[in-house]
């Protein structure tokens, strides 16, 4: 382990704490002036501390300075400051900068060992998911329609060539974007994405080309687009089925000859970028229909990747369901769940209408909503048990085993979109709870839904028993993002420290 690093002007406290932290064998280093942290931080003679603890007050400089200038190298280093009882003011600035915690003088020995244990354990924590998150790969699948997707990632790892993606929505078209970046010549430029169908076609232009000052009413300032902005890297135009007619024309003159003009603007500009586009529509029916331009198609269509939809890739759920089961429980600081045989059957029955990102949400909703800490098939949302109850039974032997099913039936012409599941349960509920014109998101539904099974066993506490369970999830997500600094916590979620302290204790969260 790291030492843990200690300074402070005052012997006796440099003394008593390295006494005591080496009776936890917990090792130590300890410096006397705050200058003399920075310098042993950039002298990488070790491998830095695991914990810094610093005075407030020393001469030459401050703990509060000493904590700025740490954090904006080492982000996730957790840091004590000690300080007195009554500096107030002082203990609030510390929060504010990013400490762990503060501990006021004099202070309980015990309390301090204490207290810099659970930095040390946060310190490990963070180093971990660290470790995790770099090994975790960018993308992950093992069906061979996603081999076929990294091969060709992999063969255009040297290439400038314009990739058109084209999937159903949640499939994960911008990964394979970000990655294609990444791997590519442009990887030290930036990696720029617009939604073409998320902006108003009036401010579309501007986002894309940038204005001049002066260019129309609001103009006050000359801005840069996202042609300007990604310059020298790539450029990922997502939902480009969905681009206005009339700027299909602009992008064909910036993919043609590689220049263009801000809104306004009389000079040309070169674009050095890279163009990703992707859409979940099927372009030769656009042009068909006459909505986009043909010429713009074959610019675009110069290589083409498909991302197959989950349900063509069925032995990849178990993989992505641990995967997605563990983020959860990583963002929640609780166990990873996992899934019951009979559970992981039932996910790859399913056919998820909303790929790899209805999975995702499902994991996290398990996370939270499930009893036990191993899923069971009767634990798994609404809309998934009501369309496996309307669906014909599905052979799930070789999926859940991990060897490659039955061979799919022909996949649809490319970027046609298949016909949709039978409707499930969960629209059913919808359709009879839900206020006209509205629609619950999935975790609304899903409290719906357990509120109606509560409801149904003739329970009568259970507002208190969601209300709960929705506290204790909300404020361990607040801990979670702000690494246990309760002020902040209790800023971000709007409540008072006070409040937050008395919920923890309620809760039994300590």
């Amino acid at each position: 382990m790291k030492p843990i690093w200690i300074a402070d002007d005052d012997p006796s406290i440099r003394f008593v704490l390295e006494k005591a932290l080496a009776r936890e064998d917990l090792p130590t280093r300890s410096f006397d002036s705050p200058k003399a942290v920075p310098d042993a931080l950039a002298d990488g003679a070790d491998e830095g501390p695991q914990v810094l603890v610093s005075d407030i007050r020393m001469p030459g400089g401050s703990g509060l300075e000493l904590l700025a200038q740490v954090k904006r190298q080492h982000p996730a280093l957790p840091v004590i400051i000690m300080t007195a009882y009554s500096d107030l003011d002082s203990a609030v600035a510390a929060f504010q900068g990013g400490a762990f915690e503060y501990l006021p003088k004099p202070f309980d020995l015990t309390k301090a060992v204490e207290l810099i244990r659970r930095a040390v354990a946060e310190s490990q924590r963070e180093e971990v998911a660290h470790d995790t998150l770099s090994a975790t790969p960018e993308i992950l699948g093992q069906a061979p329609a996603m081999q076929d997707v990294f091969r060709a990632i992999g063969r255009l790892s040297h290439s400038h060539v314009t990739v058109l993606i084209t999937g159903e929505s949640g499939t994960g078209k911008e990964l394979v974007a970000r990655a294609l970046h990444k791997h590519s010549p442009r990887a030290k430029g930036p990696f720029v994405a617009i939604n073409t169908a998320a902006i108003p076609k009036d401010l579309l232009e501007s986002e894309l080309f940038g204005h001049e000052r002066g260019a129309f009413t609001g103009a006050q300032t000359l801005r840069r687009g996202r042609f300007e902005q990604a310059e020298g890297g790539t450029l990922f135009l997502d939902e480009i089925g969905d681009m206005p007619f009339e700027l299909q024309t602009r992008l064909l003159r910036v993919l043609s000859d590689g220049h263009y003009y801000r809104v306004g603007g009389h000079s040309p500009l070169k674009a050095h970028v890279r163009v990703i586009a992707a859409t979940h529509q099927n372009l030769e029916q656009r042009v068909r229909e006459g909505v986009f331009r043909e010429d713009l198609y074959h610019r675009l269509n110069v290589i083409r990747l498909r991302l197959p939809p989950l349900r063509e890739r069925r032995e990849d759920i178990a993989l992505l369901a641990r995967f997605f089961l563990q983020q959860s429980a990583r963002q929640l600081e609780v166990e990873p769940k996992r899934l019951s045989d009979a559970a992981l059957q039932a996910l790859v029955a399913f056919d998820f209408p909303g790929n790899v990102r209805q999975l995702e949400n499902l994991c996290h909703w398990l996370t939270v909503m499930a009893p036990a800490q191993v899923i069971e098939a009767k634990d798994l949302p609404p809309e998934v048990l009501g369309a496996l109850n309307a669906a014909p039974p599905t052979p799930l032997a070789q999926a859940t085993a991990g060897e490659p099913p039955a061979a799919p039936p022909p996949a649809p012409p490319s970027d046609t979109a298949p016909p949709l599941p039978p409707a499930g349960a969960r629209s059913a509920v919808l359709a009879a709870t839900a206020p006209a014109g509205s629609t619950p998101s999935p975790w609304e539904a899903a409290l719906q839904a357990e509120a109606g099974t509560l409801l149904a066993q003739g329970r009568a506490d259970v507002w208190d028993a969601l209300m709960r369970r929705v506290e204790a999830r909300l404020i361990q997500a607040a801990l979670q993002a702000t690494h246990g600094r309760r002020i902040e916590a209790a800023q971000r979620l709007g409540i008072g420290r006070n409040t937050l302290t008395r919920k923890i204790q309620e809760l039994g969260l300590e």
